[in-house]
């Protein structure tokens, strides 16, 4: 078995756990001590994404020894991640070799090669830069909005999340992409960012967040999505348990109802509707009539 599988195998197991609430039970530090043995290196990080799963992992923890350990191994996890984005620096020795290698006029005409290259490359990134970032403002209700959105997006001390971006860069483009669509930082703004923060901030949805930092969904995309978009799945799938139920009483009041066109609805005016009657109160009193308009919907009690 690979490094990669392993460890694939192993982050699946502590998502099993996490899922039944199992986190402090037997075999969760051996799995741990196994991921500490295995040469971990950035390639296994980034496609397995056990770092988010240890992380998640400590947080449904209570034992002490459980959450220790599960704190080691990210502090060691991020070292790669340090070391993978220092650039590594050309030697000053084989720079003046370089140099003096050549004639003259080779040597002449390729540093003005170099020195054109190195303009058009500078030139290519400012641009890129530009195309990239958010537009600068002095507007203090956007920077504000700029600061709660990055406050939002800021990951935990303990989180790893390789090729993240960054919090301040990717809340300035949000805002950016909100500001443009309004034109103004009115009341429509404000409820936008307002509803971006406290979805990004939401720690029973944190999946949004990562999906946003990772850059699988874009700002401008986190900008105008609804509250359904970014609800997490299990949301989703409560929302549309109660749509369905809601629809099974509404065909079942037709279904079950009495015809009628006795009643006449008081919101639309019309006589299609049906009724059920029911012994609400004490035997000797009346039963009492519910209608329902088959026309708009509307239900009412008829006594």
């Amino acid at each position: 078995m690979s490094c990669e599988d392993e460890v694939m195998k192993i982050g699946k197991k502590l998502e099993k756990m996490i899922s039944n609430n199992s986190a402090d039970h037997g075999g969760a530090d051996d799995l741990l001590n196994r991921l500490k043995d295995i040469p971990m290196t950035l390639t296994v990080l980034q496609k397995t994404r056990i770092g988010m799963t240890v992380n998640n992992f400590r947080k449904a923890a209570s034992k002490d020894e459980i959450v220790v350990l599960s704190k080691t191994l990210i502090k060691s996890w991020k070292k790669l991640l340090s070391t993978d984005s220092t650039p590594s620096k050309p030697d000053k020795k084989e720079k003046e070799r370089e140099k003096s290698s050549g004639s003259p006029d080779q040597s002449d005409n390729n540093s003005e090669m170099s020195e054109s290259m190195d303009s058009q490359s500078s030139q290519g990134k400012t641009l890129m830069r530009q195309d990239s970032e958010a537009s600068l403002t002095n507007d203090p209700v956007r920077l504000k909005c700029r600061e709660l959105l990055a406050a939002a997006l800021k990951l935990d001390d303990d989180t790893i999340i390789p090729n993240a971006q960054s919090a301040i860069d990717l809340g300035g483009k949000i805002e950016d992409a909100i500001f443009l669509e309004f034109k103004n930082t009115e009341q429509k703004y404000k409820a936008r960012i307002r509803s971006r923060v406290a979805n990004l901030k939401d720690k029973k949805n944190p999946k949004l967040k990562e999906r946003v930092i990772m850059g699988l969904i874009p700002p401008e995309s986190i900008a105008i999505m609804t509250a359904d978009e970014m609800a997490s799945d299990e949301m989703k799938q409560l929302r549309a348990k109660f749509t369905k139920e809601s629809i099974d009483d509404h065909q079942m009041a037709k279904q079950e109802g009495t015809v009628t066109d006795l009643f006449k609805c008081g919101k639309c005016g019309k006589k299609n509707c049906t009724y059920n009657q029911l012994q609400t109160r004490s035997s000797d009193e009346p039963m009492t009539t519910f209608v329902f308009c088959m026309e708009c919907g509307n239900r009412w009690k008829f006594c």
